[in-house]
């Protein structure tokens, strides 16, 4: 059984940079692709990043040039680096998997959530 531990996050002012990083344990030998997600209160969660198997990227244009998402050396998890960031960047942030090893901005496609990291940018 696949889990995700998510760690960072936090508190920081409009402008600022954080990062928040995903890992797995369990049966992490077939490849998969990661994404992250964002859910503000009284919102849907929405799509931020997703990154493939081979390391394809795919980003919600609010958070284009602004984000990154990457993989560890091992593949087993993603890290997600914001930078600029602003007051409505403000959400829990969730890391997921999706056991295709293409892109997917769709969250029904994703099977296995992290447990979701505060993110707060005050401005």
């Amino acid at each position: 059984q696949l889990q995700l531990v998510q760690s960072g996050g936090g508190l920081v002012q409009a402008g600022g940079s954080l990062r928040v990083s995903c890992a797995a344990s369990g049966r992490t030998s077939n490849p998969y692709a990661m994404g992250w997600f964002r859910q503000a209160p009284g919102k849907e969660r929405e799509f931020v990043a997703a990154i493939s198997w081979y390391g394809t990227t795919l980003y919600s244009e609010s958070v284009k040039g602004r984000f990154s998402i990457s993989r560890d050396s091992a593949k087993t998890g993603a890290d997600l680096q914001m930078n600029s960031l602003k007051s409505e960047d403000t959400a829990v942030y969730y890391c997921a998997v999706d056991p295709g090893r293409g892109l997917s901005a769709d969250l029904r496609a994703y099977t296995v959530w992290g447990q979701g990291t505060q993110v707060t940018v005050s401005s």
